[in-house]
């Protein structure tokens, strides 16, 4: 090294040394006289369906005050073995003593979990360590493995809350967008989140995660972030930048979170000091319920220019096989198929649910036309038909296969046919033929509000076709025009019914919930499911046609919207959209 290269790298080495800070533990992660102490058991796990051929070991810490008659509390960690030593950077057990004994805690069961490794085969080989398949995923798979394997066995012999505010689950690093993931995907199981130097890149897609926040309808989380400026900077991205970007997503969406930056790099020296004062800013207040954002600052949270957060889902209907394919009709009332039941139901304005037609050749897809008729995919019977509103059925076309179809207000039926990949055309003379082919599975198709373009999603994939339409039926100029959003345990985007407001939005039932496209193609929100099943359906009823329908399993829902939807006797030029 030159003179003047060694002079400039001391001086930066010095500068940086001014500045660092210093992160010492605090009493609080020291033991202290008189506090008592709770107890911590090693477990191991080798059962898991989940993670198959992997082992892994856990600790559960039982606070000196936990009583099997009074649900505890419950609090996560991933990478749990380096949480709970005397010595360590976090010492959480000491913590959640001194915590808990003042009352700045509840009553709360540590869980303390490693990653999975499965074990080789021999001294010859090497085993599969599954840390970053389990924490970095942004899929359900993690979630599943606590909910249905972890967590029941631990409820065995303690007796912890299923009180989603009373549980709280934290990690660092991959352990932290862990973490993250899971309350994300299940905020009906734990509201409480501690991310340090949290992973949020691309090593599994994480980066992800400040535009979800931002689009997606807000969930009930109270999130605590810590970074430093020295984080890890690689091929996969910055983790700095990384956890500014969720920490500002979150603050738009008007969630319940703070932040601690500082100037530390990847390790636990600073995560570790101010565990104390993040675990007392996670369960402040632990009796009071998280509640969901009503819209971070106005009308900045996309999520809520198209719905009114006070409002949410109500049930309209339930015992049901499968439920499909709502429609609307001019009082605004809705009809809705059960599929393997063979019946279609009709729910009036005022919420009456009632059978309108029995014996329906396992009818799917709805639509009413402008001439009062109900139009039905009767795939059972490979028929398109329409019935009147005292029943009556009047066949259309015979010999097709369908799926969901619409109606154009010069009665232009389109409807698809997804095991043949294609759309097919339905003149109202009753003469038929395919307009688009070689689709993976076309399944949900609407108009836009002016009835110029028909747009088609393909389950499969993450792309919704629009088409132009020419006078005669025809289907021009197709592209894979929307893209939506997908997470890594999906292959396909799982789109099924689809309809369109008045200003050519797009809703779209997916995996994800109810993913929202603007004119020029962008999904700007997705709203939550009202459940966990997925949505197969949805359409705009009610008499102004702003409380949104939607079939999800064996249930139907209605909530509340900032919306019309469009309906097929209207024509609508939609404004310009702002590209």
């Amino acid at each position: 090294m030159t003179t003047t290269r060694f002079a400039l790298f001391a001086a930066t080495t010095l500068l940086f040394c001014a500045f660092a800070e210093d992160y010492p533990l605090g009493p609080d992660s020291e033991r202290h006289p008189g506090v008592p102490q709770g107890t911590v058991t090693k477990y191991t796990w080798k059962d898991s369906k989940i993670f198959p051929g992997t082992e892994r070991d856990y600790w559960v810490y039982v606070p000196a005050q936990y009583s099997k008659d009074k649900p505890a509390a419950l609090m996560v960690f991933q990478d749990g073995g380096g949480y709970i030593t005397d010595t360590g950077a976090w010492r959480a057990h000491i913590v959640f003593d001194n915590l808990i004994a003042r009352g700045e805690m509840p009553v709360t069961i540590g869980v303390f979990i490693n990653p999975g490794v499965m074990p080789a085969r021999s001294t010859q080989s090497l085993g599969r360590f599954n840390r970053s398949y389990e924490y970095d995923a942004i899929g359900d798979r993690y979630s599943q493995f606590l909910l249905t394997e972890i967590l029941p066995e631990v409820s065995k012999s303690y007796n912890i809350t299923t009180d989603p505010n009373l549980r709280g689950i934290g990690g660092s690093s991959s352990g932290a967008i862990c973490a993250f993931t899971v309350a994300w995907l299940h905020p009906e199981s734990f509201r409480r989140v501690l991310s340090t130097i949290g992973s949020y890149t691309n090593l599994r897609g994480g980066n992800i995660y400040p535009s979800w926040v931002r689009k997606t309808e807000p969930k009930p989380l109270r999130v605590f972030l810590q970074d430093g400026d020295h984080d890890l900077n690689i091929f996969v991205g910055n983790w700095w930048i990384g956890n500014q970007d969720l920490a500002s997503a979150l603050e738009y969406a008007g969630y319940d979170t703070t932040h601690v930056w500082g100037t530390e790099g990847h390790n636990s020296k600073h995560g570790g000091s101010i565990l104390p004062y993040a675990l007392r800013w996670l369960w402040r207040e632990s009796s009071k319920p998280i509640v969901a954002s009503q819209g971070g600052g106005g009308e900045r949270q996309f999520s809520t220019t198209f719905l009114d957060p006070a409002e949410g889902w109500q049930l309209v209907s339930e015992g049901h096989k499968f439920t499909e394919g709502p429609a609307v009709d001019k009082q605004g009332n809705v009809f809705f198929t059960d599929i393997p039941n063979n019946r279609i139901h009709r729910v009036t304005a005022d919420g009456v649910v009632s059978v309108f037609k029995e014996d329906t050749g396992a009818a799917n897809g709805l639509v009413v036309g402008g001439d009062g008729r109900l139009y039905a995919c009767q795939n059972g019977r490979k028929r398109i038909v329409a019935y009147t509103m005292d029943g009556r059925e009047i066949v259309l076309a015979e010999d097709v296969n369908s799926n969901d179809l619409v109606i154009s207000n010069r009665n232009d039926i389109y409807f698809t046919d997804p095991n043949n990949h294609r759309v097919w055309y339905l003149d109202p003379k009753g003469n038929k033929r395919v307009v688009a082919e070689n689709l993976g599975f076309p399944n949900g198709l609407a108009f836009s509000p002016d009835q110029t373009l028909l747009y088609v999603n393909d389950t499969t994939s993450k792309s919704i076709w629009s088409y132009q339409i020419q006078d005669d039926g025809t289907l021009t100029n197709g592209e894979p025009f929307y893209r939506l959003e997908l997470h890594d345990d999906f292959m396909r985007s799982g789109a099924d019914g689809m309809k369109v407001d008045v200003e050519g939005q797009l809703f779209v039932a997916t995996k994800l919930g109810i993913q929202i496209c603007d004119q020029p193609g962008r999904v700007v929100a997705i709203w939550n499911k009202p459940g966990n099943a997925d949505i197969s359906n949805l359409a705009f009823g009610g008499p102004a046609r702003d409380i949104l329908f939607v079939t999800a399993g064996d249930k139907v829902f209605k909530r509340k919207v900032r919306r019309q939807g469009t309906v097929s006797w209207e024509l609508i030029k939609p404004p310009q959209p702002r590209l």
